[in-house]
């Protein structure tokens, strides 16, 4: 593709002591967490960090394509920081500019499209552009060429939890997902580049690590020699850090051996688990290509909570795969009550071009899919009613944050199994505290300090 240089009027390379950059986030941990590191990278370019709803010179778009809507939210968010900022400098990036490039060039005000394989690269690709070294879309191979971060992350600005992207990719190509494909092959962090990364965010005072990837269990697959695994991360981790929490962002069911459930017993982990589901029926799960089905998905669940009892679920939900009978979807609907999964991550299935999926003739309508949705929102919120009203009199430990609930003007913190505490706003952020529940408020346990539990 030839090179097309950027106009006079948005020459922002050349270095000016005010210059400002905003990086916007779609989708999951994995996209945060990089996002981060793209704005730590333009930092040491001499970038002003603002958030995204100020003006700035430059606005960065971190995207997400998991579903259509996504893609849909991707474009609505690029077309409001033109708005915001006509005269800005606009940088498309993320798993929608890998996979549909034209069509982010497309959008009126978009200057440069970067994909998956270099976007870690972007404070240097700038200055190439500028100079007509580059073309407009820089989107390149994934089995060839992938960012991975080869610097450390100081920190996440006003959170007092830490991200931390273990590997990148997946080889499992689901037939309703074009992620494989977004972000390539599985490739995982090397152990002592994580093991800096950890010492570096716990020396700046970080007192949970959330261990992100695209797919976590694969992590290590791709080192042959060196034998390294989740289960050697997590011990790792934990022996140079113990008193700091290490919770998992999502996880295949298919992942959940027996030594990942000792580590829960030894609580080197925190009592909480994001399930990659999708569903809880065999010939669907079949049908999407998962790696288990609904008996071993059984099965890990009473062993871990056998051995955690206070365990907290969350898990994805896909509803409306195709061919998908009302009598299937309710297994999966059982599923989330029997399995007591509080908080589901529900979402319709989304046709998406290129997929196995989209080729299948027994297209739920998309009607249905919502309404299934919907179902499984409200029982969702049924099964939360139950854990929280189970964790009321209970003493834990909670991280605290850094925003005030505006209802209840008290401070937000997080218990280690992930269920949403109150406290009094005189504590500050980023402490652990000893607290005991209460009662419960706005889908949230009100914990105090100096209350005695309840046996």
């Amino acid at each position: 593709m030839a090179s097309v240089n950027v106009s006079l009027s948005k020459s922002l390379v050349s270095v000016r002591p005010d210059r400002s950059v905003a990086v916007s986030t779609l989708g999951c941990k994995v996209n945060l967490y990089e996002s981060n590191l793209i704005a730590q990278n333009l930092s040491g370019q001499q970038w002003l960090q603002v958030n995204s709803n100020a003006k700035a010179d430059m606005y960065v778009i971190n995207t997400c394509t998991v579903t259509q809507e996504a893609d849909r939210q991707a474009r609505q968010e690029v077309r409001r920081l033109i708005r915001q900022n006509p005269d800005a400098f606009i940088v498309v990036t993320g798993c929608y500019a890998q996979m549909d490039p034209t069509a982010c060039a497309e959008i009126p005000g978009v200057d440069l499209v970067v994909g998956n394989d270099r976007k870690l690269d972007l404070h240097q690709l700038l200055p190439l552009y500028e100079r007509g070294e580059l073309p407009r879309i820089i989107v390149g191979e994934l089995d060839k060429h992938v960012s991975l971060p080869d610097g450390l992350l100081t920190g996440f600005e006003g959170q007092t939890r830490a991200f931390m992207q273990i590997q990148q990719g997946c080889n499992q190509g689901c037939t309703f997902c074009i992620i494989h494909r977004a972000r390539g092959p599985s490739r995982s962090i090397p152990m002592t580049v994580l093991k800096r990364q950890a010492h570096r965010l716990v020396a700046n005072g970080y007192k949970e690590l959330v261990i992100c990837g695209v797919d976590l269990g694969s992590y290590g697959d791709d080192f042959d020699q060196h034998g390294y695994s989740l289960i050697s991360l997590i011990d790792e981790l934990q022996g140079e850090h113990p008193d700091a929490r290490l919770r998992l962002s999502s996880i295949d069911p298919a992942h959940i051996s027996d030594d990942l459930i000792e580590r829960f017993m030894q609580k080197k982990v925190c009592p909480h688990l994001h399930l990659s589901l999708q569903s809880a029926n065999t010939l669907i799960l079949k049908r999407m290509k998962r790696r288990y089905n609904r008996e071993l998905v059984y099965d890990r669940i009473d062993s871990l909570r056998s051995a955690v009892p206070d365990l907290v679920i969350s898990a994805d939900v896909m509803t409306g795969f195709p061919t998908e009978t009302d009598e299937q979807f309710e297994q999966t609907l059982n599923a989330i009550d029997e399995l007591e999964i509080a908080y589901p991550h529900v979402f319709p299935y989304s046709q998406r071009s290129g997929t196995p999926a989209a080729r299948i003739p027994r297209q739920i309508p998309i009607e249905i899919r919502k309404s299934r949705a919907g179902r499984v929102r409200k029982l969702g919120q049924q099964v939360l009613n139950r854990v929280l009203a189970k964790n009321i009199g209970k003493s834990v430990t909670v991280l605290t944050e850094q925003s005030i609930d505006k209802k209840t003007n008290l401070r937000k913190a997080r218990a280690e199994n992930y269920l949403p505490c109150l406290v009094s706003a005189e504590i500050k952020a980023n402490q652990l505290l000893d607290v005991v529940n209460n009662r419960i408020e706005n889908n949230s346990l009100i914990a105090q300090t100096g209350l005695k539990a309840v046996n």
